[in-house]
């Protein structure tokens, strides 16, 4: 008992437990919502494709669905972050996890193939609306004390639960199946899990309730970017940060929401091997991410580490889609997803450090709009190149377009970091 409670203590004692101690009832609230948003979403995320196809839909109209909601994100980005900001991420967030939660349950239940287009560009609405309030809402949730702390858990429990959700959304189509009275494969049991996760999901609506509303802890500095200002932001640095974005954004479009349909094609493998697959490779992520800056220390800094990491996956990718057996493409899928995953914030810091404070936000909202041109054109084209060759031609094309921008990634930026940081006075 006394070895017990002074492991108890220590643990107490430490920095990351005294800061979660400190966290906001708004902090807390939110993380738990994360954490269902988290468990249950990834059953929809590893299982919609896979209904679909049973369904007999072509693999045209299924990239079509998959790139609408990104296309919808794309187009209104702008607005939807406007309207977040009139009227506070609290009823933002509600907004949109209440219609994204309608319209996904409308996209699995509908019949009509133009309801399910229209339906699934409401959800990518809805959706924008929600994940552009994340930070803002996060940043009024916080001190400076905890603040790092509160980016970093939501980050990384939206990945732990995700790995949680996976193995558990595995077992589902069995137990429906069981329940309903038909195939573990079938379309209705596909669709029982899928409509599961999508009111799973709605439940993170209770705790996102139960905020409280809270005011700017203090004045800006700099008044914030305007539409006025957003012009200025197209020049060349910035463009050159967000070209290498664009370029992996377009070949993960084309690729990473159809791994859990190549796998079922390829390999003889169950629902519930697929979701340990799943579950599996968000632990990884997570893990990696946590090794990451230690990693960009060590190969001194982060392009570095960038250029490093995200190189050695295309390598592990080709594995994954040309590796004879289901263990070794497996085992590629877990280390290619780490090594790619863990090197997103290390470029995204380093982009921030780069970057004038005022215009931070902006820029981020510029480089997630450029992530998301490859989301609109990338999954209907993969639909296409699916249903004419196969994956085989995707696997080859996605690995040339991370190799493409990992190859300009150290051309434009190997000797930024042996430089002072722009982020006081870059307007190249």
């Amino acid at each position: 008992m006394k070895r017990l409670h002074d492991l108890s203590r220590r643990l107490a004692s430490l920095p990351a437990v005294r800061y979660f101690e400190q966290f906001r009832p708004n902090a807390r609230l939110f993380l738990l919502a994360t954490v269902i948003s988290g468990i249950t979403f990834s059953g929809f995320q590893l299982f919609f494709n896979i209904y679909l196809r049973t369904r007999g839909f072509d693999l045209d109209f299924i990239g079509l669905l998959n790139a609408i909601p990104s296309g919808a994100a794309l187009v209104v980005g702008v607005p939807m972050g406007l309207l977040s900001d009139r009227i506070g991420p609290r009823r933002a967030m509600l907004i949109g996890i209440s219609i994204a939660t309608l319209a996904a349950w409308g996209v699995v239940a509908s019949e009509s193939r133009a309801a399910m287009l229209a339906l699934s560009a409401l959800m990518g609405v809805a959706n924008s609306l929600y994940f552009l309030s994340l930070a803002p809402f996060m940043m009024k949730a916080s001190g400076e004390r905890e603040r790092t702390l509160l980016f970093s858990l939501n980050f990384g429990l939206t990945t732990l639960s995700g790995a949680l959700g996976n193995l558990v959304a595995g077992q589902l189509p069995a137990w429906f199946g069981s329940w309903l009275g038909v195939g573990a494969e079938s379309p209705a049991a596909y669709q029982a899990v899928l409509v599961a996760s999508i009111f799973g999901g709605g439940l993170s609506l209770l705790p996102v309730w139960l905020i409280r509303e809270t005011r700017w802890p203090g004045p800006r500095r700099e008044p914030p970017v305007g539409l006025a200002d957003l012009r200025g932001l197209i020049r060349p640095s910035v463009l050159r940060m967000a070209l290498p974005n664009i370029i992996i954004g377009f070949g993960a479009a084309t690729l990473i929401p159809y791994l859990a349909l190549f796998f079922k094609g390829k390999f003889p493998i169950s629902d519930g091997e697929l979701g340990l697959l799943y579950s599996l490779g968000s632990v990884t992520t997570g893990l990696a991410t946590v090794i990451g800056p230690g990693l960009a220390q060590r190969l001194g800094g982060k392009v570095r580490a960038v250029v490093f990491t995200q190189g050695l996956s295309v390598g592990f990718l080709l594995v994954v889609g040309f590796a004879p057996a289901f263990w070794l493409s497996g085992a590629a899928f877990l280390v290619r997803g780490a090594l790619m995953n863990m090197s997103n914030p290390l470029y995204s810091a380093f982009v921030m450090e780069r970057t004038p404070e005022r215009e931070r936000a902006a820029v981020n909202s510029v480089m997630q709009i450029m992530w998301e041109v490859g989301w609109t054109v990338g999954p209907y084209l993969s639909g296409v190149v699916q249903a004419r060759a196969g994956f085989g031609p995707l696997f080859l094309s996605t690995a040339a377009l991370y190799g493409l921008a990992v190859a300009l990634t150290w051309v434009f930026f190997r000797h930024a970091e042996a430089r002072a940081p722009l982020a006081a006075a870059d307007a190249a």
